[in-house]
């Protein structure tokens, strides 16, 4: 990716500015007391709505790809909002942040990429630290969160890589229509589960998640991914998992516990070492490419 040097900062800014909104959605979400699919619902109608107005026109090509990140994306945000409301906001974060190490496994077998060194020795590593955060929480009720959070990974993986086979499409078409389908089917679920209880409080969280924490970064994801590389969008990315956990803390005093700090540190440390040494992989093989394209 050859763009000028002010295009890539504005690219990263945008990114940072994006994963600085996604963190706040495990503080919005243990604010409101709701059952989670209504929160999913309702989080994406408004997050749809918001887009809308950003887009005007969108434009659906249908295709495969398309509909399957809508899909991946939609599986995502409903795990993800069910396992903020039944473990941490740090296990919840930290486990979906394996996501990268899913995305470069599964870039082999579905966009036929040739495997990297780097992701397949970091693998072990980001499974070691999913595993030590189910250590504690076997028989502290915690255990379905880790799984749905741990499952939000492989599916959020599952996301980037689909949205990487979408070449001339726009990615915020893909985004739109997986906020329609998460809120579709959940605000169908909520009417068969205790039904939420509107307080002022609980709407204007709700309203941020919608609008900010959603809309608001969806539109900043779309403008930054098309100006840095996907190994810079993932470091810059780091933000999220770092904020999330401490904006819960200071509002609600939910600690993240020693397991699950170590699991995280694990996480985190193989997803950043695996994509500096991409970058630095992709930096060597820039020189040797140019010749060539030059021809």
């Amino acid at each position: 990716m050859n763009l000028p040097a002010d295009h890539r900062a504005t690219g990263v800014l945008a990114i940072a500015l994006c994963a600085f909104l996604w963190s706040s959605a495990g503080l919005f979400i243990k604010l409101i007391d709701w059952n989670p699919m209504a929160i999913a619902g309702m989080r994406s109608l408004i997050a749809s709505l918001a887009i809308l107005l950003w887009l005007k026109r969108p434009h659906f090509t249908w295709s495969f790809a398309q509909v399957a990140a809508a899909l991946a994306n939609t599986v995502t945000m409903m795990l993800f909002v069910f396992a903020n409301k039944t473990t941490t906001a740090a296990n919840a974060i930290l486990l979906q942040y394996s996501a990268p190490i899913f995305t470069a496994l599964f870039g082999v077998w579905l966009l036929h990429e040739k495997p990297r060194r780097e992701h397949l020795l970091a693998f072990p590593f980001v499974a070691a630290g999913m595993l030590i955060f189910f250590i504690d929480d076997v028989a502290s009720g915690g255990l379905i969160g880790n799984l749905a959070a741990a499952a939000s990974g492989v599916t959020f993986g599952l996301y980037f890589v689909f949205m990487r086979m979408q070449k001339s499409e726009s990615p915020l078409q893909a985004t739109l229509l997986s906020h329609f389908m998460t809120a579709g089917l959940g605000l169908m679920l909520a009417c068969f589960l205790p039904l939420p209880v509107l307080t002022p409080g609980s709407l204007m969280a709700i309203l941020a998640l919608g609008v900010v924490q959603i809309g608001l970064a969806a539109i900043f994801f779309a403008y930054g991914i098309k100006r840095v590389t996907a190994v810079q969008a993932v470091l810059v990315s780091l933000i999220e998992p770092t904020f999330n956990p401490i904006w819960v803390f200071l509002s609600t005093g939910e600690k993240p516990g020693g397991n699950a700090i170590l699991g995280g540190l694990l996480i985190v440390g193989a997803v950043t070492a695996a994509s500096v040494v991409s970058v630095r992989r992709a930096r060597q093989e820039v020189p040797a490419a140019e010749p060539e394209a030059a021809r």
